[in-house]
């Protein structure tokens, strides 16, 4: 998803993401082709007019969702739309989709060393990216399941275009989470919680589940999440979490939310870190995001899929709920 693009693009591009939504590809899809919706959505804020954010708070006021087109329209266009911009305006689509774990951990065991890691996550969110040592792993491989770790397991499939993932023997040890974010949650706050929870797409109950259970690991251990922005304020945090251990800074489906100059500075921000040993870099972007580590990889088959790097080179292509991925 590109949140600054032209709006019919969005919501074309998005009816192609959501092929496991039925309703969102309708609604999506529809949107794209109804030009009245479209002049009211081109008029907000750039980065705000974004698929996930909209239907999320059109179903906050009440549009049923599976549900029909028409109760969509007839919200964004009636009386409602006051409502849902101002929800619009006020919130955010920070899902942090714990689901992604079962494609960031094989990352993670390729840089394991002989202490306990210390991750620093960009764009945390509510931090419930940062546990990847609470959860079990189910990866369905073209040589048979691998599983590791406790219930619940998060299941991923697995194709290869050479060798298999280095699947880890238990989920990674880790010393400190932390996290970075221009505005954290608190999933303390029952308000919080319901939002992240209207940001699930409608059919995916597997995922609310996810959710559930990462709620309550992050309500039973707060990982340290400081208020900053990428570009200033991630090197202090870096070297705070070098105190525990080896550093490994990580992020998924965030750097999107920036201008391309700074999605520019922000690759050369990580380079420059990792070339001073000052940690190890795990990022999983979609292809346009990041073009210096998708071209360090094979073509992606479609743009549907998120290339996820390790120091700057693609290792593999991922799905962006973290349901399959294909290592490099």
């Amino acid at each position: 998803m590109e949140p600054f693009a032209d709006v019919r693009e969005q919501y074309a591009r998005f009816a192609e993401e959501a092929d496991d939504s039925p309703c969102f590809r309708d609604w999506a899809s529809s949107v794209a082709d109804d030009p009245a919706v479209l002049d009211l959505l081109a008029g907000l804020p750039a980065g705000k007019a974004q698929p996930n954010l909209v239907f999320a708070a059109a179903r906050w006021h009440g549009v049923p969702a599976p549900g029909p087109y028409a109760a969509l329209r007839a919200a964004l266009l009636g009386p409602a739309w006051a409502a849902v911009r101002a929800t619009v305006l006020a919130r955010r689509t920070q899902t942090n989709e714990a689901g992604r774990l079962a494609t960031l951990v094989p990352a993670l065991t390729a840089l394991e060393e002989d202490r306990p890691l210390a991750l620093v996550e960009v764009g945390a969110s509510a931090g419930l990216c940062l546990y990847p040592d609470r959860w079990g792993y189910a990866w369905e491989t073209p040589d048979g399941p691998v599983v590791t770790g406790p219930e619940p397991r998060l299941p991923c499939r697995v194709e290869t275009r050479g060798t298999l993932p280095p699947f880890p023997e238990r989920p990674p040890a880790v010393a400190w989470r932390g996290g970075l974010d221009l505005h954290p949650l608190d999933v303390t706050d029952p308000d919080t919680t319901a939002w992240l929870e209207t940001l699930v797409w409608p059919e995916h109950d597997d995922r609310r589940a996810v959710l559930a259970h990462a709620v309550e690991l992050a309500r039973a251990d707060p990982p340290r999440l400081v208020e900053g922005d990428l570009l200033a304020d991630l090197p202090p945090l870096v070297e705070q979490a070098a105190e525990h251990g080896p550093v490994v800074v990580l992020h998924s489906a965030v750097v999107a939310y920036l201008r391309g100059p700074d999605r520019e500075r922000f690759h050369d921000l990580m380079t420059g870190l990792v070339a001073e040993g000052a940690c190890r870099w795990v990022s999983n972007e979609a292809p346009q995001v990041l073009p210096r580590v998708t071209a360090t990889g094979p073509e992606p088959p479609d743009g549907r899929r998120f290339v996820l790097g390790v120091d700057g080179r693609a290792v593999a292509w991922t799905h962006g709920h973290g349901r399959s991925m294909t290592w490099l």
